[in-house]
């Protein structure tokens, strides 16, 4: 079961103040999916990891909102211009206010792991609102990033390296692009840093490359 709590921020591009949920806690139900999506028992608490203005559609976590946030006239514009004019209701579901969020993270400059996880997360969000189109949208700009990530030196550490690789593979598969996702699937054991600790994400690898199917990790 999830527990929210009520919490006041301030937006930092429009210094409105605003009232927002977040989780205080939630129970999960049976592990994962084969995309690392994990359940929770009754309301699903991944919509209130973020939050969002809803007067000119700025979001992010909680610490975006902080005095320590300084958006500059760039990033004020921006909003104003591009997320602003989305804001056509005061309850936006979870991927609008993940995909905000991800959209205030790319002009920031932030790292690609960020933002391949926050696009991630829009995706799994589609799940629950049942929008397909959105969620395979979504998926294909978390494996970019995550690709991206990869593809730096220090942009993901040598023992997420195996596991980050498989979870590629997957989001190209659930998109059907299943070239791609075979050759995700075959760069993971060349990833592997523990054979023995990292054997399950092998087999995962080898069991969506052949016979895909979902499981629950």
């Amino acid at each position: 079961m999830t527990t929210l709590h009520l919490i006041e921020l301030t937006c930092p591009v429009c210094e409105r103040l605003f009232r927002s949920q977040t989780v205080v806690a939630t129970n999960a139900l049976g592990g994962k999916r084969t995309d690392f999506h994990e359940r929770a028992a009754g309301m699903q608490p991944l919509p209130y990891f973020v939050h969002l203005c809803t007067h000119c559609g700025y979001a992010g976590i909680q610490r975006d909102f902080t005095a320590d946030a300084q958006p500059d006239a760039m990033l004020r514009a921006m909003v104003w211009n591009e997320l602003a004019p989305a804001m056509t209701s005061q309850l936006p579901s979870g991927s609008l206010k993940y995909e905000h969020a991800a959209k205030v993270a790319e002009w920031q400059e932030s790292e690609p792991r960020y933002l391949a996880d926050l696009y991630l997360r829009a995706a799994w969000c589609c799940v629950d609102e049942l929008d397909t189109e959105a969620e395979r949208y979504f998926r294909r700009k978390a494996a970019w990033r995550f690709a991206d990530a990869l593809e730096m030196y220090d942009g993901v550490p040598a023992e997420e390296r195996a596991v980050l690789t498989y979870l590629v593979g997957e989001l190209w598969r659930r998109v059907g692009d299943d070239a791609q996702a075979r050759q995700w699937f075959e760069r993971v054991a060349d990833e592997v840093t523990e054979p023995v600790a990292q054997s399950w994400v092998l087999e995962a690898a080898d069991q969506q490359r052949t016979a895909p199917r979902e499981w629950f990790g």
